[in-house]
């Protein structure tokens, strides 16, 4: 039997995967007869037929089927080969860019981060700070190499390194709702109040709205330390993560209006990054480096309750 070559084997995947000869072609940027030469001589060269050919689209047959399941296997090992080397080949990164998302703990993640790039005075640091779909759409968009941010976890396109739990709590300043006993206050108690709602820094992507009340008065600022200084000066409520006012709820300048028509949500803070780019010595070592300082930030984090 004849060696078979991976080309061979990205054209009988891609003629599966399209479902016929021409729009594999289309998908692979090569002829029609290409294509169609290439899986014709891997038949021969395996003595199998691959393909249905008797139908509007093309089918594998049972043997192409199994035969293809054990062909992609290899054919994603040879592209993580592939990025391995392109990795390899990058050298060490002269700029890196990281998205700082409104729901990290900044002393805490800013503090990972300056500890990391103490050692690797070559590489200079761009930090960018953004809200809400702004994080995931400068990932997407090629701006940056990393984001700490939540995320959708059923994206293929990304690879997520879980870091910590964010809950959020909605919560108003002492007086600003006189007469609504708190954990019974319900969202048309709050209609006639203003709330403060983060802007979201996404360019083009669609809009989200987390815990925005139709029809009422509100407020829209850039980041959570603003957001939390509207709250406390009693001008508007809101919802807050956890962490960020741990000491005003215990000190009673915020009061907790969380209840069971308010009862917040808990987020899931992630480094993630894409898994179809290249991504140099450097951006490695601080994956590396935040999946092993994750435990440690998860108990800091815990201990501030």
């Amino acid at each position: 039997m004849s060696e078979f070559t991976l080309h061979d084997l990205q054209c009988f995947d891609a003629v599966v995967r399209a479902g016929g000869f021409q729009p594999a072609a289309a998908v692979l940027h090569r002829s029609h007869p290409a294509v169609f030469a290439a899986v014709a001589k891997l038949e021969r060269q395996l003595d199998l037929v691959l393909l249905d050919r008797s139908g509007y689209r093309v089918r594998p047959t049972e043997a192409g089927t199994s035969f293809l399941q054990r062909a992609r296997k290899l054919l994603r090992e040879m592209e993580d080969l592939r990025l391995h080397a392109a990795q390899l080949s990058a050298g060490a990164e002269s700029d890196i860019h990281v998205v700082i998302g409104d729901l990290c703990p900044l002393p805490h993640v800013l503090g990972l981060l300056g500890r990391f790039f103490e050692g690797c005075p070559g590489t200079r640091l761009h930090l960018h700070f953004d809200a809400v779909g702004g994080p995931l759409e400068r990932l997407l968009d090629d701006e940056a190499g990393l984001i700490l941010h939540w995320v959708d976890k059923s994206d293929p396109r990304l690879d997520w390194i879980d870091l910590c739990k964010v809950p959020l709590v909605a919560v108003v300043a002492p007086g600003f709702l006189p007469d609504a006993p708190r954990g019974t206050v319900r969202p048309e108690d709050l209609r006639g109040h203003t709330q403060c709602v983060m802007r979201d820094t996404a360019r083009h992507s669609e809009r989200r709205d987390y815990f925005v009340m139709e029809e009422a008065p509100r407020c829209m600022v850039p980041d959570q330390g603003m957001k939390k200084e509207i709250i406390l000066q009693g001008l508007a409520w809101g919802h807050l993560p956890r962490f960020l006012v741990e000491e005003e709820l215990a000190d009673g300048r915020l009061l907790s209006i969380a209840g069971r028509h308010l009862p917040g949500r808990i987020e899931e803070l992630v480094v993630a990054r894409r898994r179809d780019r290249p991504h140099g010595p450097v951006s490695t070592r601080l994956w590396e480096h935040l999946q092993s300082e994750a435990p440690r930030l998860r108990r800091a984090l815990a201990a501030q309750r």
